[in-house]
């Protein structure tokens, strides 16, 4: 089974400029970032100049940033704008405690001079002692029995979300029976009281356990559209290596998508490996039904031809095509479309695991080894393996948004089921991003559009839609914010900021985009013209990286996207203008913004 992972605050660095992302380096301030020609000042301060200037900053502005003498911060990401412009993101510790929902983001002019935060917390961080009252050894037999697993260490912090200091106990509970394939969850108890503060999952997991249960209540069997191997492969399929090992081109037959292109690695005259060394030796390897602790247990997918799958299940690679092909089309999407280099931004490529577990009916991101886990089904309601080509570009966009924002839920049931506003816009950009994959990899067997899980064979047709979410009956998304968003479940509140930014994209009314008819309806009854996909999708991917933190909710969303708009095209832009007309579209504006994080 899947041991704990104890996530460190000593997070790789991912130094970034706007036309061109530069390999991150392990620890806090080691290397100077590498500059395209034409992206940054050619007198680009150093890494660690920008990162000491930063820190600096956050004590200097303590009003304002809420960082306190007791504080030590941690960078975790450096990015770099074509103007100059520094963001340095950290993550806090206190009086030598991590510090949950502690994260920032320190923004700095041309000069490193100070200019704005981004933070997470919105008071100081003050913890009267760090004595607790309960002992490791209760924290963890709490834990174990809220997650129903088998508890690792209790590890001491200070956690500083939903607007509280507590002094608390982090424990990795494995072997979870609350999660699907025995998972991993990250279980937090109050060091005084003893209460759990929070329990979550360390996988995110494409079909939430609500609508499992709702699908296999209904006796509802998927039928995913399938066989579609007509498509021929480039010409270029079949160009062996100059040297080996050397990358060559084959190709696979998918069960989703027809025959597709594979840049595969020649270790022999007739010997490949289902390896791309092209995109960072993104690999996908076969679990062999068993739930695999490391990838490097996993059986290297290999063959004497170049010729992978044969567009049905009765051939184990076949799944392993749909998965490598969905993992490279979403990191060419990221590396064309925004210069990031990988998952993590640090050049290397993604791992996939196809056959995971035994009657496993989903897909997974887990963030402990930057893998994706793709079971077979579960033979009942689920029964061709999730390795749909939207699937995989939600699930890596979890990995995106768990290396720079980090977005959290504020709470999970006893099912394991998410709410709350910050989670659901994590799932609102896996499906932003993930259309967005399918947009650029534009395969006509796989025809791009705004619906998420379309090939999934559901009768509702989709399992989600950014023009009209309510329509998702399934999950009962929502078109609109209200203040039930505060604790809805994350996929049915993900509606809001889903249907903001297709309203950004597209604008609202009636049309028909690539044979699909969309009609998207306002709040307000206003009239939105779209800005393009193009400019939203940048806006949306510049507020992730450099406004949003853990605790970032809908309103703080707004704010993050018309902070994106203005540094990319001006305050009295159109697009700034859409920006704010969308949010308000779906009832989201200043006037009726929280007062306190709920």
């Amino acid at each position: 089974m899947r041991r704990p992972h104890i996530r460190s605050l000593a997070i790789a660095v991912a130094v970034t400029t706007a036309a061109t992302v530069t390999a991150g380096v392990a620890g806090t301030a080691a290397a100077t970032p590498s500059v395209t020609k034409g992206s940054a000042p050619a007198a680009s301060p150093s890494h660690a100049a920008v990162v000491d200037a930063a820190r600096a900053a956050a004590y200097a502005h303590a009003a304002a940033t809420g960082v306190g003498k007791k504080d030590q911060l941690q960078a975790t990401d450096l990015l770099v704008d074509p103007d100059g412009k520094q963001h340095v993101r950290f993550v806090r510790t206190h009086r030598g405690l991590p510090v949950l929902g502690g994260d920032l983001v320190v923004h700095l002019d041309a000069k490193s001079a100070y200019l704005d935060v981004t933070r997470a917390s919105r008071r100081g961080v003050e913890v009267a002692s760090t004595s607790p009252k309960l002992s490791a050894g209760q924290a963890e037999t709490k834990a174990a029995a809220a997650a129903q697993g088998r508890a690792g260490t209790a590890e001491l912090v200070v956690d500083a979300r939903a607007d509280r200091t507590a002094l608390a106990y982090q424990v990795e509970v494995s072997d979870s029976r609350a999660d699907e394939a025995g998972g991993v969850r990250t279980v937090v108890v109050d060091a005084a009281t003893g209460s759990v503060l929070s329990n979550i999952p360390a996988n995110d997991s494409f079909l939430s356990p609500a609508v499992q249960k709702k699908l296999r209540k209904r006796g509802e069997r998927l039928s995913p559209t399938t066989g579609l191997t007509g498509t021929a492969a480039p010409a270029t399929t079949g160009k062996a290596a100059k040297a080996y090992p050397g990358a060559a081109a084959g190709t696979g037959s998918s069960l989703f998508v027809g025959k597709v292109p594979l840049s595969t690695t020649q270790t022999a005259k007739n010997a490949f490996t289902l390896k791309d060394s092209t995109r960072g030796k993104t690999e996908t390897r076969d679990a062999g039904g068993k739930e695999l602790e490391k990838f490097a247990d996993g059986k290297a997918f290999t063959s004497t031809t170049n010729r992978w799958g044969n567009g049905t299940t009765t051939n184990r690679a076949t799944a392993a095509v749909d998965a490598q092909y969905g993992i490279t089309s979403t990191l060419d999407f990221y590396k064309k479309t925004f210069g990031r280099k990988g998952i993590k931004n640090d050049g290397r490529g993604a791992h996939a695991l196809v056959h995971f577990g035994k009657n496993v009916g989903n897909a997974f991101w887990s963030s402990d080894c930057g893998c994706m886990l793709y079971g077979d089904g579960d033979g009942k309601t689920f029964t061709k393996p999730l390795v749909v080509l939207d699937v995989t570009g939600h699930e890596l966009t979890h990995g995106v948004v768990d290396a720079t924002a980090g977005l959290q839920p504020t709470r999970v049931d006893e099912e394991g089921n998410q709410f709350g506003e910050p989670g659901a816009l994590n799932e609102s950009l896996a499906d932003i991003f993930g259309s967005s994959v399918e947009f650029s990899a534009n395969n006509p067997k796989n025809p791009p559009n705004y619906l998420m899980g379309e090939k999934l064979g559901l009768q509702q047709k989709f399992l989600r839609r950014l023009d009209k979410p309510s329509l998702d009956k399934l999950e009962g998304t929502v078109d609109y914010w209200s203040k039930e968003s505060y604790d809805t479940e994350v996929h049915a509140g993900s509606g809001v900021s889903s249907h903001a930014y297709y309203l950004l994209a597209e604008g609202s009314g009636k049309k028909v985009i690539g044979g699909v008819a969309y009609d998207s309806a306002t709040f307000d009854g206003s009239t939105v013209t779209g800005i393009g996909r193009t400019k939203a999708t940048a806006i949306y991917y510049r507020a992730l990286t450099r406004y949003m933190v853990s605790t970032t909710d809908f309103h703080d969303a707004r704010t993050a996207t018309l902070k994106a708009a203005k540094d990319l095209y001006g305050a009295n832009s159109t697009e700034y203008k859409t920006v704010n007309k969308s949010w308000a579209a779906v009832n989201v504006t200043a006037a009726n913004a929280p007062a306190a994080k709920h």
